[in-house]
């Protein structure tokens, strides 16, 4: 029992600070100027916010009421990218999930002509009324 209490407080004095050393940031760089910072909130679901910050950061979002009294949202953010460039995301939250679209967004390899003809059939037998039964 002694043990541990020991090892309790030794773990205590090797976490706490160590006076007169230099502290360890965790993000190199200047300092980030905040240039607009915007929220509206009508307390039902609808709301508007607007960010932006002098390294090209921003985001943009609309909140409104949904058809089961979710919020909904839309927007879109960007950010810099190391080569300069700028990445943007575009999005909508709504009833029917989360849909983003973004040049960088990697999208599936295009269906094979085989599967392409399969769908197409089980759509016109179900156009037809054709069913099949779960088991």
């Amino acid at each position: 029992m002694k043990s541990v209490i020991l090892a309790c407080l030794a773990a205590v004095a090797v976490a706490a600070p160590q006076f007169g050393q230099p502290q360890q940031q965790f993000f190199q760089g200047p300092p980030v100027a905040i240039l607009r910072d915007e929220r509206q909130d009508q307390g039902n679901g609808e709301f508007a916010y607007t960010f932006e910050a002098d390294n090209g950061i921003s985001e943009s979002r609309r909140g409104y009421l949904g058809a089961f009294g979710q919020s909904n949202m839309e927007g879109s953010f960007r950010f810099p990218l190391p080569d300069g460039s700028f990445a943007e995301v575009r999005y909508i939250a709504d009833e029917n999930g989360f849909r983003a679209e973004s040049p960088l967004i990697p999208t599936p390899h295009p269906l094979p002509a085989h599967a392409i003809e399969q769908i197409r059939f089980a759509e016109e037998q179900r156009a037809r009324g054709i069913t099949f039964d779960d088991y």
